[in-house]
This record gives C-alpha cells, structure tokens and sequence, in this order.
C-alpha cells in the first residue's frame, strides 16, 4: 500500500508543481517584469522541490511519517491548485499576487512539520532500548 501511495504522491507532486508555475506564470502574462515572474515561479515551485528533498531523506523515517508526507504533498496540491485556479477565473482587485506568496509559505509550514515528525521518529530509533 505505501508503494503506490508514494508512487501517486509523486505523480500528484508533479501535476502540483507544473500546474502551479502554469497558472502563476498565467496569473501574471501582462507583468512587464520577467525577473519578478521568474522569482515568483521559483517560489510556487519551492514547496514541491521541498518534498522531492524530503522524501529523498525520509528513509530512516517510519512507514506512519512517510504516508504523512505523501499525504501533505496530496494536501498542498489540491489546495494550491484549486486557490491558484480561482486567483486566475476571479481575480482579486488589487493585491492579486497575495495568494502566489502565503500559499508556498503555508505549505513548507506543513512540510516542516511533517519533517520535523520523521527527524524525531528516525532520532527516536537510535536509542537503545531501555
């Protein structure tokens, strides 16, 4: 079960992260800053690469902290995806790039906590048993 629940998490992982950068790159098609929309592409990117990173790092962590991480990245894509989706079909009358900054800061929230569980879990069987 863990096998093809990381296998879909990677696969939503990528649709997250393509589709993000998709609609913040189309949130912002008449900015006459290039540099800036790159800057914010890299940002919305952040929190996937974040995961990628993360599972790379995860081995010693428990199965249970491992589901957990996949189920967040399961969690901030269909968040992210659906908040940047209504940025672009509603968007708001001014200070429109408000959601492309909180909702990467929100989802490392999330991966940090997720992370910081499996750090402590993996510390945790290193000690020996007493």
């Amino acid at each position: 079960m863990s096998n093809r629940l990381h296998a879909a998490a990677r696969v939503g992982a990528v649709i997250g992260a393509v589709g993000s950068v998709a609609l913040t790159l189309y949130a912002g098609r008449n900015n006459n800053l290039p540099f800036l929309m790159i800057l914010m592409a890299g940002w919305v990117f952040a929190p996937f690469f974040g995961y990628a990173a993360a599972r790379r790092f995860s081995g010693r962590w428990s199965t249970a902290t491992r589901a957990a991480l996949d189920l967040a990245i399961f969690m901030i894509t269909v968040a992210a995806l659906a908040i940047y989706t209504l940025a672009v079909l509603r968007p708001p009358p001014s200070q429109g790039a408000r959601v492309y900054v909180a909702v990467p800061i929100v989802s490392w929230m999330l991966l940090l906590a997720v992370g910081v569980a499996g750090f402590l879990s993996s510390r945790r069987g290193e000690a020996p048993n007493s």
